[in-house]
């Protein structure tokens, strides 16, 4: 069975060692962590998929990161550079952005405004919704589908697990 794991702002801003964000989910997700479980899955030969809004949001930790050190600013960028690129040319093990293309389109644009005004009540952000229409795009193309993030509320929307096929006995 083919997966994918998206990853999600938090869990990427660890990652890459953001200053300030060098920790997730009440320090429970460390850079060790992380990157132990992503080598895992580029072991397993999982695709990592870089959602757009994880790349908006990303982009602006880093920008805005409160530290004295410019230069461990500098290093986050570069590496999250690299990613991106990694991601634009679908370099393995990363995902083409051109798989997230439909989902900004007009009618999943439409069915994303539709569904956004029940999920901001219930405090999904524009970005977490976004990543769960992306996981289901991705469930519906046959992929087992994992979000890599800290936020329970995220990870409770994640796509089922594929179904195993049950054998059926002959008589």
């Amino acid at each position: 069975m083919r997966k994918v794991l998206l990853i999600d702002t938090s869990l990427l801003c660890v990652w890459l060692q953001v200053p300030g964000r060098e920790t997730a989910g009440n320090n429970k997700w460390t850079f060790e962590l992380v990157n132990n479980k992503i080598q895992a899955e580029i072991d397993k030969s999982t695709t990592l998929v870089l959602p757009l809004a994880t790349v908006i949001e990303t982009g602006n930790h880093i920008a805005q990161a409160k530290t004295t050190n410019s230069e461990s600013k500098r290093i986050a960028a570069q590496k999250f550079a690299e990613i991106i690129t990694y991601a634009a040319d679908e370099t393995s093990p990363w995902a083409a952005f051109r798989d997230q293309i439909v989902l900004w389109e007009a009618e999943e644009l439409k069915k994303l405004a539709a569904q956004f005004p029940n999920q901001c009540v219930e405090k999904t952000s524009m970005g977490d919704a976004s990543i769960v229409i992306l996981g289901w795009h991705y469930h519906q193309k046959g992929f087992h589908v994992e979000f890599l993030t800290d936020d329970d509320k995220l990870k409770s929307q994640e796509p089922p697990p594929p179904s195993t096929p049950t054998r059926r006995s002959r008589r």
